[in-house]
């Protein structure tokens, strides 16, 4: 049962962790983009049904991380080059997505896909409890974990890695010493659509290899929030990508389980001889806490929850916050 569980929590984190690394280089170039949920819903669409049409799921990947790469340029071409506002092309590229997504995917709902296969090491995968959890998992599994350790060594063991982090904290004076901000930050874009098709793809082809309008279900979203959790520093997306994936999972099993009838006989029979106003208070408020609606909503509950919790230490967020994040450049003519 707990390996069960862990497997799980290990694959609902794994979308999360490829949309969040790639949107946090692309903040800690200086550029924030809000339009992670509309890449990562276009590279679902066109892995699905690259999927299909191809026959191989490894095919369809590919072309969910290029259909999420060819999204991310029309948000590079109207902030960088337009110098439009990012929050606003943000969304509007997140509201694209969707519509475009639900257009191309008519056709392939309710069509059976192709799921990505898990390894199966001879030898390994076979191993009591760790074996299915570390050697048999599917190849964008390892993928995810291994782009944390790369883009935390890109970042802060390389020159490229120098570069990008002066221009997300002063795209004047990097400019001045001759760097090239805009194509630096179109190279950081377009990485961060990679990573956020990935992450699209891996939810029509892996988690579940079916194709349904909306089915990133707002996990853009919670994986921007991701990168504010983990203070633009790359290892604590894992962290809480995990934690988030576990809150998904926690409500999934608790709605399985009929908690809500479970948690009401149990009341009832604690308060029973209680006064009937206090036991119908009572049970009403947990029958709210326990509704599947409520259930649902858990993870961006805790998101936000999260979130009000980090922006308190403003110490933290003050060192780790790129200082131009979110400010245009326009450089000398």
């Amino acid at each position: 049962m707990l390996e069960a569980i862990i497997l799980t929590v290990i694959t609902a984190a794994t979308p999360l962790i490829l949309a969040a690394i790639g949107e946090l280089v692309v903040e800690r170039s200086g550029v924030l983009n809000l339009g992670v949920e509309g890449m990562m819903v276009m590279g679902a669409v066109a892995g699905f049904g690259v999927t299909v049409m191809s026959g191989s799921p490894f095919v369809g990947v590919i072309g969910g991380m290029l259909a999420g790469a060819a999204t991310s340029l029309i948000f590079a071409f109207a902030t960088q080059t337009l110098v439009a506002n990012q929050v606003a092309s943000g969304l509007a590229l997140t509201l694209l997505g969707l519509g475009v997504s639900g257009l191309l995917g008519e056709s392939f709902v309710g069509q059976p896909g192709i799921k990505l296969p898990q390894l199966d090491i001879a030898g390994l995968t076979d191993l009591p409890f760790v074996g299915r959890i570390v050697f048999g998992q599917d190849l964008l599994v390892y993928l995810a974990f291994a782009l944390v350790a790369g883009v935390t060594y890109v970042l802060y063991r390389t020159r490229t890695g120098l570069i990008l982090r002066a221009i997300g904290d002063s795209h004047t004076s990097a400019h001045a010493l001759g760097y090239r901000v805009v194509s630096v930050r179109y190279l950081a874009i377009l990485f961060g659509g990679a990573c956020a098709g990935l992450g699209g793809a891996y939810l029509s082809v892996a988690y579940t290899p079916l194709w349904a309008e909306n089915m990133t279900a707002g996990r853009g979203w919670i994986a921007l929030a991701l990168v504010v959790f983990a203070s633009w520093i790359p290892y604590r997306i894992i962290i809480g990508a995990l934690l988030f994936g576990g809150v998904t999972v926690l409500q999934l099993h608790a709605q399985a389980i009929g908690i809500a009838g479970r948690v009401g006989n149990y009341l009832r029979g604690i308060l029973e001889g209680a006064p009937e106003a206090l036991s119908s208070f009572v049970i009403s408020i947990a029958a709210f806490f326990t509704a599947s609606q409520f259930l649902s909503a858990l993870p961006y509950l805790t998101t936000v929850l999260v979130l009000v919790l980090i922006s308190r230490n403003r110490a933290l967020l003050r060192v780790n916050t790129p200082a131009c994040l979110g400010q245009p450049f326009v450089p000398d003519r």
